[in-house]
């Protein structure tokens, strides 16, 4: 089949959502996870439990970005290392990713472990949700390991057409950590602690499923020790790619660090810090679909750009544009107006629903330019624009966001760390529009 046949650009909008959907169904599955892992832990109607997992959630991010540097720096080299039919290559990539991530993942936990009070404070616990922040820091940490390394075969078993399987894997951990958190949580009375192991025993279960898969089914990808080895190029094109993908997680944490940081001393502070917890993974509903929908996409973006064919492009990108932006305002306005009763499906204290109702309807403001952002992010990297692409990346949820922040806080105090993120997705938006006019609107 050639690449007219797989990508069909006569009837370009079919073909967008052909490729679009299963990445959105996709981010569903984790859209799930997310929600049932959070509402069990808020069932116990301890805010203080709450607030000391919600915590931790920078500490994961940084373990997943970790687990992209190998995952997708060395699925996009396995990819081209495929296209030339370079198998040897591919099975000492894919062993090299796989032990080194597992070294990493041993170092990184053991840090973590020996540096847990000043990274505690650091995250903002307090004397009230420190014992709950400690006893899920010091679980997830634990299995730094196996959370990495879940990244890793799930990458690269895609890369090598096994998208299915890898699903596979990744659901079953998923599933695996819905049926124990109740059972840990509140059943046998382990709490936070019960809550990390949990999720840890999900992507345990993760990683074996995938070890299986890559032993029984892989044609090229290796667990060989002996072919655990790159060459300094190889390892250039791993950490170059992989690098630039973690930026974006390890942006997010420190955005939440500065959040837990500036609530924290307020009053009810750790409340608010709950109530934050639950309206990110709430918001998280319009964000993922808005992420299937912008990464949906890029394979067709890139041949456009590849093909040279400016006037399908931007017509896909107009209808792209359209969608993107009416999809987050059904999904924003449905949130916004249903902010309390979503509230009061996780948790039934007065004072954090209604702190978190407003929140969340901030949040959700600007998920309009959010999800502009999000389109032309995915254009600048399908068209290989990396130096656009790594602006945006740190834009929203990094530098800009931090700026804006700052800024805003000193000015206005609590009523600026609630228009920061709305703030800085509009100037995201503007500042991709502006870019994207820069540097392709003429074809470039």
């Amino acid at each position: 089949m050639g690449e007219k046949q797989l990508f069909d650009t006569e009837r370009l909008i079919p073909t967008y959502f052909k490729m679009a959907l299963p990445v959105v169904f996709s981010m569903v599955i984790t859209l799930i996870y997310n929600l049932a892992d959070t509402y069990f832990i808020a069932a116990t109607d301890d805010a203080m439990l709450v607030a000391g997992v919600s915590l931790c959630a920078p500490v994961f991010t940084a373990l997943m970005a970790i687990g992209n540097i190998f995952g997708q720096g060395g699925s996009s080299l396995i990819a081209r290392l495929l296209g030339k039919g370079d198998g040897e290559s591919v099975r000492r990539v894919s062993a090299f990713c796989f032990y080194l991530s597992l070294l990493v993942g041993l170092v990184i936990g053991a840090l973590m472990l020996l540096l847990r009070a000043p990274m505690l404070d650091l995250l903002g616990a307090s004397e009230n949700t420190f014992s709950h922040a400690e006893a899920y820091y010091q679980v997830i940490v634990a299995g730094a390991p196996l959370v990495i390394l879940s990244f890793i075969h799930s990458n690269l078993m895609r890369s090598e057409g096994m998208s299915t399987l890898s699903m596979v894997c990744t659901v079953a951990g998923s599933l695996l950590n819905i049926v124990l958190a109740p059972i840990f949580i509140s059943s046998f009375g382990w709490g936070a602690r019960g809550a990390a192991l949990a999720t840890v025993l999900g992507y345990a279960l993760t990683d074996a499923l995938c070890l299986f898969f890559v032993m029984k089914k892989s044609a090229v990808l290796s667990v060989d020790v002996r072919s655990s080895h790159v060459d300094r190029n190889e390892a250039g094109q791993i950490f170059s790619v992989g690098f630039a993908a973690a930026l974006t997680n390890i942006a997010s944490s420190v955005c939440v660090v500065f959040m837990n940081q500036f609530l924290r001393p307020l009053p009810n502070g750790d409340d608010k810090i709950a109530a934050l917890g639950i309206v990110m993974k709430i918001t998280m509903i319009v964000m993922l679909i808005l992420v299937g929908f912008s990464f949906g996409g890029v394979p067709l973006f890139g041949f456009l750009f590849v093909s040279r064919e400016w006037d399908k492009l931007k017509r896909l990108l107009r209808f792209c544009t359209g969608f993107m932006v009416g999809l987050a305002l059904l999904e924003s306005l449905a949130v916004f107006l249903l902010a309390k009763p979503l509230m009061r499906f996780f948790i039934e204290d007065q004072l954090i629903v209604s702190d978190g109702a407003l929140m969340m309807r901030w949040q959700v403001a600007g998920m309009v330019f959010c999800a502009v952002t999000l389109l032309y992010t995915c254009l600048f990297q399908a068209g290989g624009k990396a130096v656009q692409a790594l602006v945006m990346s740190l834009s929203r949820q990094g530098l800009l966001f931090i700026a804006v922040f700052m800024l805003l806080t000193h000015i206005a105090g609590y009523d600026g760390f609630l228009a920061a993120q709305l703030t800085a997705d509009a100037l995201s938006a503007a500042l991709a529009l502006v870019l994207y006019h820069k540097t392709l609107a003429m074809g470039q």
